[in-house]
């Protein structure tokens, strides 16, 4: 489970990252993050969100990848920058994935969001 202190609750810092940020498209995720200007350096770490939509299923089904993207998320915190904020949306094809193939997509599409990030400096 990812720490409280990691985990996007506020529904102004998942607009401002899916509207402000950089976009990285998956086959079964999508990930969208941006660096938190107002944040400081000592800030309690990068935030992650979730965006788990009806159409990945029963609730059951959702809460379940909910559960595994939060898992694989809390293994790449490290790699992130303490102002970094994502957003990571499931999309109906990642009810049916194994948790290596998530991590895979996930670990991609976070490089791809590094490397768009440090050309929008």
């Amino acid at each position: 489970m990812l720490p409280a202190r990691n985990r996007m609750k506020r529904s102004m810092e998942f607009d401002a990252t899916v509207k402000h940020g950089v976009r990285a498209v998956q086959p079964d995720i999508v990930i969208h993050a941006r660096r938190d200007s107002n944040a400081s350096d000592d800030a309690s770490g990068p935030r992650v969100g979730l965006i788990v939509a009806k159409s990945v299923g029963s609730a059951v089904e959702r809460h379940r990848v909910a559960r595994r993207l939060r898992h694989v998320a809390r293994g790449m915190l490290a790699e992130l920058d303490p102002r970094d904020r994502v957003v990571i949306r499931a999309l109906p094809g990642s009810r049916e994935l194994p948790s290596a193939r998530l991590e895979n997509e996930l670990r991609t599409g976070l490089c791809r969001v590094r490397e768009l990030m440090g050309r929008a400096r």
